[in-house]
């Protein structure tokens, strides 16, 4: 191959995320046809692996969407209200807005519950707000990216099940660094993706369903094409997916999902995550005028969000994430809209560190220590 001008950096990002050595060289894989048995043999391991991760049995189906984990979070709107029923859209940030945005643009009857960046849903705020408008849907957060909140969808989802309404969760960035509460929570859906804590390349969107989303989909109608879970599922009970894939993505997703079921185990997987944040907050720690940013108690075990002392601005930022990319690193000043926004109020910005994927202690505190020095002084 021509030498090309593309940098080979870790990401410490909040997706796309670190992809491993060995994962890369799968990418090398023989390509397959979709309608053949090669295919089994790939998406078969794979939706059984995503069920052992996800802690799911047979009483949750596995759909593997073409596109992202907005896709799969499109198709539950699309698939899940009906036309004249209210959705509830739970906000705690950017993907809880966008969610939101999801059920609007879709010609849905939306109504948005937010809390303050930062801030965990409030499960007695959730109650009132279910007892005002009575959603026949709510959908939540699991883990926003934007503020590196987690919130408590156990409680969530219960208390949305207590009222009749379906629960349609977003995992998109926790899938795989933690443990996704599907089972436990109750939720008729539950959607994620590839490219971030699964440390896969981006391209795939992934569900978990129930028998009650199966059901009500079944009363939905305008579902779309690839946004109909109906179809996908239909294809799905054959280990396909709908629409053509990425054989090279497919390919990959097989062998990260072996080694991390089978090698690393799921278990040592979400250990390897709560250590890796308890590094970050010790780092944050030692650093005079810098804070942790999230709630207390609902903070994320595959990112960390950093307030940044008075005098720091965006722009001193985004000149760090130069400095660390000289180091071979990518890093993350923040999201673009929330600082933007805090900007604009008066209020310090915030930067991130994806912690997530195949990302190790080791590697992690290597960038800690290269990352110290990098950050504006108080």
């Amino acid at each position: 191959m021509k030498d090309t001008p593309f940098s080979d950096l870790t990401l410490f990002i909040t997706g796309p995320t670190y992809v491993r050595p060995q994962v890369r060289q799968a990418g090398m894989l023989p390509e397959f046809g979709h309608r053949d048995t090669e295919n089994t043999k790939r998406f078969e391991p794979i939706m059984n692996n995503l069920k052992t991760l996800a802690g799911v049995g047979d009483d949750h189906r596995v759909i593997i969407f073409n596109g992202s984990g907005s896709t799969a979070m499109e198709a539950s709107i699309r698939s899940l209200v009906a036309d004249g029923e209210t959705v509830l859209n739970v906000s705690v940030g950017a993907f809880g807005d966008l969610y939101h945005k999801m059920a609007v643009v879709n010609g849905k009857k939306a109504v948005q519950l937010k809390f303050e960046p930062g801030r965990a849903m409030e499960l007695s705020a959730l109650e009132a707000a279910i007892a005002e408008h009575r959603p026949a849907v709510v959908t939540i957060t699991h883990n926003e990216t934007s503020t590196g909140v987690t919130n408590d969808i156990v409680a969530a989802c219960q208390a949305i099940r207590k009222s009749g309404a379906l629960a349609l969760v977003d995992g998109v960035s926790l899938f795989g660094g933690a443990p996704a509460m599907i089972a436990e929570s109750g939720c008729a859906m539950y959607s994620t993706s590839t490219q971030k804590s699964l440390a896969l390349p981006a391209g795939f969107g992934i569900a978990f369903v129930t028998a009650e989303a199966v059901d009500k989909a079944g009363k939905v109608q305008n579902r779309g094409h690839s946004s109909d879970i109906l179809g996908q599922l239909g294809r799905a009970g054959k280990f396909q997916t709908l629409t053509t894939p990425n054989c090279t993505l497919a390919n990959q997703m097989c062998v990260e999902l072996d080694y991390i079921v089978n090698e690393e185990g799921v278990a040592n997987r979400f250990a390897r995550h709560v250590a890796m944040r308890d590094m970050v907050a010790e780092f944050v720690a030692g650093l005079p005028g810098y804070s942790l940013f999230a709630q207390e108690g609902f903070r994320s075990a595959t990112l960390t969000t950093v307030l940044v002392p008075a005098g720091v601005s965006v722009k001193d930022l985004k000149a760090v994430k130069e400095v660390m990319r000289a180091k071979g690193y990518l890093y993350d000043p923040g999201y673009g809209k929330l600082n933007e926004q805090f900007e604009k109020e008066g209020r310090q910005p915030i930067f991130r560190i994806g912690h997530m994927g195949d990302i190790t202690p080791s590697m992690l505190k290597a960038y800690l220590k290269d990352l110290g020095p990098a950050l504006p002084k108080a």
